[in-house]
């Protein structure tokens, strides 16, 4: 797929879960995050499917602030869509709860986010 056919599809699917969290989240704090990724040395956009994950510094992961964690919408590979950050326990727990009520799954892997 050329690069810009698959940013096109990408940022569809970014603005998609990006409008999603901000949803659960009853906010406009959710970040835009990676519209493509290489796969068998191809451009594609992110993928169509939704996964959540919680990012924080238990999770082997550094965080410049260490006070709050990160809630993540990826794809199925882990690539980042769209994150809210700096999020506490209570609204981690809020936002967790919200997305198993939807259904949405959890995602164990290594999560790709923006540099």
């Amino acid at each position: 797929m050329q690069y810009f056919t698959a940013l096109k599809i990408g940022q569809k699917r970014i603005e998609l879960a990006r409008e999603y969290l901000n949803e659960i989240s009853n906010s406009t704090l959710a970040l835009p995050a990676l519209a493509i990724k290489e796969k068998l040395n191809a451009w594609m956009p992110v993928g169509e499917e939704n996964f959540y994950a919680v990012i924080d510094e238990s999770s082997g992961y550094i965080l410049s602030n260490s006070n709050g964690s990160i809630i993540t919408i990826c794809d199925e590979d882990g690539i980042s869509k769209t994150l809210i950050q700096g999020i506490n326990q209570k609204q981690k727990s809020e936002y967790v709860n919200a997305l198993k009520k939807d259904k949405i799954p959890q995602f164990h892997g290594k999560v790709q986010l923006p540099v």
